[in-house]
């Protein structure tokens, strides 16, 4: 099996839910935003308040490209999708799912905006991050899963039904 890589908006489950699926379907799981924080020895905020949003995004391009993995459940934090050389690469190794949530359920769900490591660009409110990165991630996406007011257990029965349907297509 190829790798699993989960894209969305801050706040969509990816990390959460990665673990979970990882479980079920007996894969590792990597958090491309806890290599970012091992590879540079800082949290992310840390990172864009001091470097910047752009340096930020150049920092994550290059640990992406440094991945090398099989077998795994990826999340990806949600500014990937603004390189599209990391998006590649990790498109090449496996099927990349958008986790799909309204931008209301975004800006509920990300209460701890100031110290999560949110990619906002000068002068960005989160409503226009949001529609900003809608369609970099639908342009990327090869499954789309909607994981607005859902329980993750059912989301990840969800994700794994396409990941079977869509295996099914391609054998």
């Amino acid at each position: 099996m190829n790798n699993i890589i989960l894209i969305g908006l801050p706040g969509s489950g990816k990390s959460t839910l990665g673990v979970i699926l990882a479980k079920t379907l007996g894969l590792r799981f990597v958090d491309t935003d806890i290599i970012i924080q091992e590879h540079t020895g800082r949290l992310l905020q840390e990172i864009i308040n001091t470097v910047g949003a752009e340096e930020f995004i150049r920092v994550e391009e290059a640990c992406i490209l440094s991945l090398d993995c099989s077998d795994t459940v990826i999340a990806t934090g949600g500014s990937v999708v603004y390189s599209s050389r990391a998006m590649q690469h990790l498109k090449s190794g496996g099927i990349t799912i958008y986790l799909e949530i309204s931008c209301e359920e975004m800006i509920s769900r990300l209460k701890n905006i100031v110290t999560r490591g949110v990619v906002l660009k000068s002068g960005q409110s989160l409503r226009d991050m949001y529609y900003q990165r809608i369609p970099l991630y639908e342009r990327y996406a090869d499954i789309r899963v909607d994981c607005s007011d859902e329980a993750f257990e059912s989301v990840v029965e969800k994700v794994a039904m396409k990941i079977k349907g869509m295996n099914a297509r391609i054998t």
